[in-house]
Formats: structure tokens, C-alpha cells, sequence
């Protein structure tokens, strides 16, 4: 039997006031309230902690370690929520939501943490949600619903429109607005911080007194909530660098001395991405190396035809975090043959870079499902899981998402047991990146082959005048019937968030990003394109973000060589009036 709404709306100053009935985009019904098992909560704050103790609300989806690292790297302790009333005696909660939001819902109610957790911050107790933390407070989301959230907030979590032009996930740095004295946010006004959603929820006249900061993607959504010492936010501090970390730190001691940091160029919207990738192999002495292919031979040219290294993965990814790097790369590219989940040395770089280290950090290789010696099924949702138990903050999957895409452009059929589909899911699909590898192929006639040709500007090697980019699986290793263009239109329905797209012609030659193939791609889907391969000189990063619509640019050798420093490349692009974070 159900038990009463469990608070009195009116009562209270932190429950929401707006009409109980909300329609959804699909017609459905969302209702404001929530139904609570029978329970009886009174707050009290811990004491004799000596203010150093932060109470954790983690419910075990995605990657919690970068919040966990950087409340320690601030100097505090972290006491984990076991039970409802570790919320009630916290004296600083935080809650990293991630993953979906009827998942963190379903969670919440079957714990009787949803209960716990509107009374403490009814009391007004000292509160900080991240992403999916501040979403859940609202009334309900679309994200496969209507679902219920806390009903703390009015409003209704709905998705980003993609048909003006805006690509969905919204990923990367982007600019707030700062509407109203918000504390935490005192020192990041003008700088960019990092964003990763699907969803978002939108000003209205019932809401505008918890705004304290909006961010215009498309539209201006709401970017930070504050009411008294209730805060959230919808970016992630954890990942956004030391203007993250600031917020953190204002939060967890609202009398500390935080040094304001320079802003540059004042952030104005969603800037282009520079990205470091670290190639992560085992040389022939057994040690985890980051070396560079030459069209993916990472190989020197010697008698010794030893592995190219180029420096340690941990310190390579620490510098480059200081260079200014906007995003961190991992590719493990000879790791996991077997099994994924016994290649401790690379889960190992990824725990001990996530600790000094506050950007997004991506990582790839082997994700798929597996089966150990022992005969013991593992699948590609449990290798991305430990992935972000690690640190990870998105996955990348390569061959294992051609070949869901080649069943699914063969069916018609969404099986919902790739990887792709899986992890997506149930992390959401911006934590999931596909990796795309071609080579050009060139032909007369671009009625000579099933896949998407298109005219070049130089022609092929026997005057061919128009070209086709077959995908590639193994490394690069062996060619598949399918070209790029349909793999990214293909991956984009089955739940890919992000596109990282590589070209095998262009791997390591330093002449610049294949421009046509990334236009080609670009255009053709409404997520998120990362270009890679080619980068030699800082013109190619400008002439890839005019010349497409590429949301980030990748580069490792130039990097790893210091060729060309990472702040040389953001100085020439904001010279050029590309906006990116300084």
C-alpha cells in the first residue's frame, strides 16, 4: 500500500509549488510527487570531524574517482553514504549524478535515499550536485519517459533540440552566465567550464528564484541552482580544470581564500576542443610506453625495429593537463588481446592519472565482450564499467562497433546487445565515443561501389576524381565493406555520442586534417566530431575548425615531439577568433 506524499509541498520552501501535472514531450503524464516508503527522518550534522570529512552520494554509476580525487586532492577526507541516515548526519554532501536519470531514480527510491535526501535539503543543508545531481532535483525528465525526479525544483528535464543545428550530446567548454550571487561560482566568471549532457532543464517563472547561472546552447538553459546552502551544478568541476576546482573548494569551505585565476580571453560560448592522444603500448622490454604510429606502424625504422616510445603515460598526460590540453586520450592499441580486465598496468596509468589530472579523460582498446581462460563470460558492459571505475570518463570503441553497425545496416534491427548499444544505455550515450579508422580508396566512377564516394580536389594516383573512405577493424589491419559515412550514420543511431575520426593516409604525416573527409562526416551526423590524424603545424587546427564542422581537434606526435606546444595551437586559434578555453 502506498504511504502519503511524504511532505506537505506548502510546508516547505524547498519543495516545488508548481502545478502537479506536467505533460511530457510524448504526451505521457509527469506528476510532480513522490510516493515514500513510510519513514520517519530527523537531520543531524556529524560531529567532531574537524570540518575535514566530506559525505560521498555515490550510487555506483560512471566514473566517481575524478570527484573522489579532487575532494582529496583539496585536502578532505571522504565518508561514503551506506544507508539514509549517513545522508541526514552529513554536514557536507555531495552528489556526482551520473548515467540515466531513471536508473539514479530507481536507485534512490529502492534505498530510501530519495526520501533522505529531500529532507536534508529541505533543512537547508549544505549541498552540491553535479550533472545528473542537479537534474534529478527537478520534477521529472524525458530521458525515456517521463520519469519522476525529487520534485524539489519545478520544471521538467528535456532533451536538447538538434534540428536548429546544435549537435546532441552538448560536450565540451562552455560559457556561464551568472545570474544572481551564487558563492561557488565567484571566481569563474568568464572562464570556461565543461560540459557533458543530453538534457537540461529550462528557466521559467516557477524556477527563477534557484538560477544562479544559465548557459545559452541553442537555447539558455539552466546551468547552476542556489538556494541558500543548497547549490548544484550541471557542468562537471571535477573536469573543468582549476576553475573547477575552485568551485569545489568554495563549497567545501565557504571562508577560504581562493586565489582568483586570470581569465584571458573572456568565454563568450562553446569553444573548440584541443585534444592530447597517448598511444599506450608495451614495448619489447615489458614497459607501458606512449609512442605514435607512422599510418599506424609505431615502429622505428632501425635494425632493432624496437617500439617508438616517446615518453611515460602518467607524466606525458600530467604535462600535457598543464599545457592546457582540454581533453586526455588514451588509445591501449596492443593491450586487452586477451582479456581487458587483466591488463592492470593500463587501468592502473588511468587511477593514477585521474588523480592529479581534472579534464575529461577518454580511453579505448578492447572493449568487447570476452571470455577468460577460465571460461568465465565477461561483457563489454563489465570491461567499460571497470573502465570507469578507474577513471575513465568516456570509452572509445572501435572495431567492435564496426561490426555492429555492418548487423545493423543489414537488419535494420537494433538488438540492444552490442557494446555500443549496452554501454550506452546505461551510462548514456555521451560516454560513449566510436573510433573510426579509413583509408581513401580511389575510383572513376562513384557508382563503381555501394558506400558514399565523393569528388576529391586532387585525384587519385591514375587520375581517379572521386574517392571512397573504407573503414578498417584491427588496427587498421583489415578492410571492411562499409565506408565512413555510413559507419557514422550507423553508430549514431545504435547510441554513439561522439565520433573520433582517425585517417590511416594521414596517420603521423604532419600535412594537415583530411578536410574532405571530415566535412564529409561532419555533416552528415548531429553529434560531436573529433578530427584526428595530420596535424603537423598550428594552421591545421585553424583551417579543420573553419574548413568543417568539427567540434575538437586531435593531435599526439606533434605533442609528444614538441613539435608544436598545445598553447601555441590555442593562442594561433583565438588570434583567428576561434573561440577556445585559455
Amino acid at each position: 500500500m502506498e504511504a502519503a506524499p511524504f511532505v506537505n509541498a506548502k510546508a516547505h520552501p524547498f519543495r516545488s509549488s508548481s502545478p502537479a501535472l506536467l505533460l511530457g514531450r510524448n504526451g505521457d503524464i509527469c506528476r510532480r510527487s513522490l510516493k515514500f516508503k513510510s519513514r520517519k527522518f530527523s537531520v543531524r550534522a556529524a560531529v567532531n570531524d574537524g570540518g575535514s570529512v566530506v559525505t560521498l552520494l555515490d550510487y555506483g554509476a560512471g566514473n566517481v574517482r575524478s570527484v573522489r580525487n579532487a575532494i582529496r586532492f583539496l585536502g578532505y577526507d571522504i565518508k561514503d553514504v551506506q544507508t539514509p541516515e549517513d545522508i541526514l548526519n552529513a554536514n557536507r554532501l555531495i552528489f556526482p549524478g551520473v548515467g540515466a536519470f531513471a536508473a539514479a531514480m530507481d536507485v534512490l527510491n529502492q534505498t530510501g535515499m530519495a526520501e533522505a535526501l529531500c529532507t536534508y535539503i529541505e533543512n537547508g543543508r549544505p549541498f552540491l550536485g553535479i550533472c545528473l545531481g542537479l537534474q534529478l532535483l527537478f520534477e521529472c525528465s524525458e530521458e525515456n519517459g517521463p520519469v519522476k525526479g525529487l520534485g524539489l525544483i519545478p520544471g521538467v528535464v528535456g532533451r536538447f533540440d538538434s534540428s536548429s543545428g546544435f549537435r546532441v550530446p552538448h560536450i565540451g567548454w562552455n560559457a556561464v552566465q551568472i545570474t544572481k550571487d551564487s558563492g561557488i561560482l565567484d571566481d569563474i566568471g568568464g572562464r570556461h567550464v565543461y560540459f557533458v549532457h543530453s538534457y537540461r532543464a529550462m528557466p521559467s517563472n516557477a524556477n527563477k528564484d534557484w538560477i544562479s547561472s544559465t548557459c545559452n546552447y541553442g537555447d539558455n538553459f539552466i546551468a547552476s541552482i542556489r538556494r541558500g546552502n543548497v547549490h548544484a551544478v550541471q557542468f562537471h568541476p571535477e573536469k573543468s580544470g582549476n576553475a573547477g576546482l575552485s568551485i569545489l573548494r568554495r563549497f567545501l569551505d565557504s571562508k577560504s581564500d581562493v586565489t582568483k585565476q586570470p581569465a584571458g580571453r573572456k568565454a563568450s560560448k562553446l569553444a573548440k576542443r584541443v585534444i592530447a592522444c597517448l598511444d599506450v603500448r608495451t614495448n619489447d622490454k615489458g614497459d607501458l610506453v606512449v609512442t605514435k604510429g607512422d599510418q599506424y606502424d609505431v615502429r622505428e625504422h632501425t635494425k632493432e625495429n624496437e617500439v617508438r616510445n616517446l615518453g611515460k603515460p602518467v607524466e606525458l598526460a600530467g604535462q600535457y593537463y598543464k599545457d592546457g590540453a582540454d581533453e586526455i586520450s588514451f588509445l591501449n592499441i596492443t593491450g586487452f588481446r586477451d582479456f581487458p580486465l587483466g591488463d592492470l598496468p593500463m587501468l592502473q596509468v588511468l587511477r593514477n592519472t585521474s588523480e592529479n589530472v581534472f579534464v575529461p579523460l577518454t580511453v579505448g582498446g578492447g572493449i568487447r565482450d570476452f571470455t577468460d581462460g577460465n571460461g568465465r563470460h565477461y561483457s563489454s558492459l563489465e570491461v567499460a564499467s571497470e573502465y570507469f571505475r578507474s577513471g575513465a570518463d568516456k570509452i572509445s570503441i572501435g572495431s567492435d562497433a564496426v561490426y555492429a553497425a555492418e548487423a545493423y545496416l543489414k537488419t535494420g534491427v537494433k538488438t540492444g546487445k552490442s557494446s555500443l548499444e549496452q554501454i550506452s544505455r546505461v551510462y548514456g550515450n555521451q560516454a560513449v565515443v566510436v573510433s573510426i579508422d579509413p583509408r581513401r580508396v580511389y575510383v572513376k566512377d562513384p557508382n563503381e561501389v555501394e558506400c558514399k564516394a565523393i569528388k576529391v580536389i586532387i585525384p587519385g594516383p591514375n587520375g581517379e576524381e572521386y574517392a571512397w573512405y573504407q573503414c578498417t577493424v584491427n588496427g587498421g589491419r583489415e578492410g571492411r565493406p562499409i565506408g565512413a559515412y555510413e559507419l557514422a550514420k550507423a553508430v549514431e543511431d545504435l547510441g554513439a555520442g561522439e565520433i573520433l575520426l582517425n585517417c590511416i593516409d594521414r596517420d603521423g604525416q604532419g600535412t594537415g586534417f583530411d578536410i574532405e573527409l571530415i566535412k564529409l562526416i561532419s555533416d552528415a551526423v548531429t553529434i560531436p566530431v573529433i578530427a584526428s590524424s595530420g596535424a603537423g603545424a598550428v594552421e591545421h587546427f585553424s583551417e579543420v575548425f573553419t574548413e568543417t564542422n568539427a567540434s575538437a581537434a586531435l593531435a599526439a606526435g606533434i605533442f609528444h615531439r614538441k613539435e608544436v606546444p598545445i598553447q601555441s595551437v590555442k593562442e594561433h586559434l583565438s588570434k583567428e577568433a576561434i573561440e577556445v578555453r585559455m
